[in-house]
C-alpha cells in the first residue's frame, strides 16, 4: 500500500506585544491565538512558570492532551472493530517535563485510562488492546518521550 500523506495547517498569531515588543524578558505577554480553518480559534499562553497566564492552556497542556486523546481514539476504534462495547472512558494523564540548561523535554508521559465495557467477558481483551492502541497512535509514534499506560478496565 502506498503512503498517504495528510497535511495539517494552523496559523499562529502572537498577541503579547505590550508596546515594547520583546525589549526585555518581563516586558512582553505570552498570549497567542491559533486559527485552524473551519474550527473555533484556540487561545494560548506559556505555562505560568514561564510568565504565562495560568487561566489559559499552554503547549504543554495541549501536548499531554494530544497524547491522551490520540490513544483514546485509537483504542475506541480497536474495541469497536473487536466487538467490544465501551460504555465509559476517561484518562488521568500526567507527564514530567524536565528542565535542563536553557531548555527541557518531556521525560515521561503516563496514561491512566479508566474504561467500562458492557460485557465482563471482554475485560481481558479490552485491557490488552491498550498496547495495540499505543502502537497505532499517530501522536505516540511521533514522540521521543516514553509513554506508559496503566489501564483499568471493568464492566
Amino acid at each position: 500500500m502506498a503512503n498517504r500523506i495528510h497535511t495539517y495547517r494552523t496559523q499562529l498569531t502572537w498577541d503579547g506585544n505590550r508596546g515594547e515588543g520583546t525589549s526585555s524578558y518581563t516586558s512582553y505577554g505570552r498570549e497567542y491565538r491559533i486559527a485552524i480553518d473551519g474550527k473555533p480559534e484556540l487561545q494560548g499562553s506559556a505555562d505560568p512558570t514561564f510568565r504565562g497566564d495560568p487561566a489559559i492552556h499552554n503547549p504543554e497542556d495541549w501536548f499531554v492532551a494530544a497524547v491522551s486523546s490520540c490513544h483514546m481514539l485509537s483504542y475506541l476504534a480497536l474495541c469497536a472493530r473487536a466487538g467490544i462495547s465501551v460504555l465509559e472512558y476517561r484518562d488521568e494523564a500526567t507527564a514530567d517535563l524536565t528542565l535542563e540548561g536553557g531548555g527541557g523535554r518531556f521525560t515521561e508521559i503516563r496514561l491512566h485510562p479508566i474504561v467500562k465495557v458492557a460485557d465482563a467477558a471482554h475485560i481481558d481483551r479490552a485491557k490488552a488492546l491498550h498496547e495495540q492502541a499505543h502502537e497505532l497512535c499517530f501522536i505516540a509514534n511521533s514522540c521521543s518521550a516514553p509513554i506508559l499506560h496503566d489501564a483499568e478496565v471493568s464492566a
